[in-house]
């Protein structure tokens, strides 16, 4: 039986996980597996895309969809639990063949911790996290375990989620001062800003006020070098983007599909 794996989310078009995928099942000599984008303008097209591809077994979770998944889901691991957040999905066909169970994890809280440990250094003790979606629930995971503090930065508008609504740790960035700027020597960028085809994008900061002490992350990987990460350098600061992230990700993924 070949078994199927892919990615929700929409759009899918900046992401390279059907790539690594199939280069890993080419290189790995894996012939019985396929990976597949299957992009969904709605996240009430889940339950339709399992009932017709019965050999689905694991999917991968993107934008915008890594929190409204979880009403759909049968279980959360204990790390998604704790998120609110899941970027991968183990599917098992149930013992009386009617549904399948889902399965939540989330292997963001993996790879964003093994990515960003070797760079950081004794002043990245504060850091900002750009954004308050499912990927910034997972950094702020990671930080919060090994000892990092950390707010967030949002939008200021009426229109904030619900999960905006909820955090007392927040700046917006309009409240982005020289002074905050110095005091946060650690910038994570969780937002899609800057992905693929956007690519003159980046966020809003005053990047004026980075300096060679700063560390930004971008959890963009597409392109590899974004215009966050750009100017990040101009001010001589260090960059890294996510595409070690990815790496190490999906690797959790495909270990939890196979366990």
């Amino acid at each position: 039986m070949i078994k199927q794996f892919g990615l929700i989310g929409n759009p899918l078009t900046h992401s390279f996980s059907k790539k690594y995928f199939t280069d890993k099942f080419e290189k790995e000599n894996i012939f019985n597996c396929i990976y597949d984008l299957y992009p969904l303008e709605h996240i009430n097209q889940l339950p339709e895309l399992i009932a017709n591809t019965p050999n689905l077994c694991g999917l991968n979770v993107t934008i915008p969809y890594k929190e409204s998944v979880i009403p759909f889901l049968n279980d959360l691991d204990e790390t998604a639990k704790v998120v609110a957040a899941v970027n991968c999905i183990k599917i098992v066909s149930s013992t009386n063949n009617q549904f399948p169970i889902l399965k939540g994890y989330n292997t963001d809280v993996i790879g964003f911790k093994q990515s960003i440990k070797p760079f950081l250094e004794t002043q990245h003790e504060r850091a900002l996290i750009l954004g308050t979606g499912g990927a910034a629930k997972a950094v702020a995971y990671v930080l919060k375990d090994i000892g990092i503090d950390y707010y967030f930065v949002k939008r200021s508008n009426s229109l904030v989620s619900k999960t905006e609504q909820q955090l007392n740790n927040v700046f917006t960035y309009q409240e982005l001062s020289e002074y905050i700027i110095n005091s946060f020597k650690l910038i994570i960028n969780t937002t899609p800003v800057g992905m693929y085809p956007n690519i003159g994008n980046s966020p809003e900061i005053p990047y004026q006020f980075i300096s060679t002490s700063h560390l930004l992350y971008d959890l963009v990987y597409n392109p590899i070098e974004t215009e966050f990460l750009k100017k990040a350098k101009h001010q001589g600061a260090s960059a890294v983007n996510g595409l070690s992230m990815l790496h190490q990700q999906a690797e959790a993924a495909w270990r939890i599909w196979n366990s």
